[in-house]
């Protein structure tokens, strides 16, 4: 039997303890970032590197626009000076049986950004509202 990669097009977000439909779901990566160090002494004239701290991108969660729905509103509204609602998102890349295959684990997640979507008089596509959310530490949990 033959194996075929993933298809991308099957996932599920939960935010806040809510499940989320989302039409695209952007910045899951992951970096260490490199230390480059030498000492004074050291018979090599170069400098070695080692692993530093980590880090994340922010994700971008997208969705279609719905009347009277404003939870991205509400949430951005929510931070003040020194306070801010944090939320753990989790994402599922899904099978064809409705089972995570792969699970990211956003921690601490709060939102930066939230777009609506573009107007346009000749278009014919339906209106995309976005989110940009930074967090402290994303994770493969499955």
């Amino acid at each position: 039997m033959a194996e075929y990669p993933l298809p991308k097009f099957h996932f599920l977000v939960e935010w806040g303890g809510n499940k989320g439909s989302f039409t695209e779901v952007t910045g899951l990566d992951m970096q260490v970032e490199a230390i480059e160090y030498r000492e004074g002494n050291s018979p090599v004239y170069s400098k070695i590197k080692m692993p530093g701290l980590h880090k994340f991108s922010n994700i971008t969660l997208k969705r279609g626009t719905f009347a009277g729905d404003t939870d991205f509103y509400k949430w951005l509204n929510e931070i003040n000076l020194n306070k801010v609602t944090r939320r753990d998102v989790i994402i599922k890349l899904l099978d064809e049986t409705h089972s995570p295959v792969f699970t990211w684990k956003a921690v601490g997640a709060f939102p930066v950004k939230v777009a609506a979507s573009d107007m346009k008089a000749d278009g014919n596509e339906v209106a995309i509202e976005s989110i940009e959310i930074a967090h402290e530490g994303l994770s493969l949990v499955a």
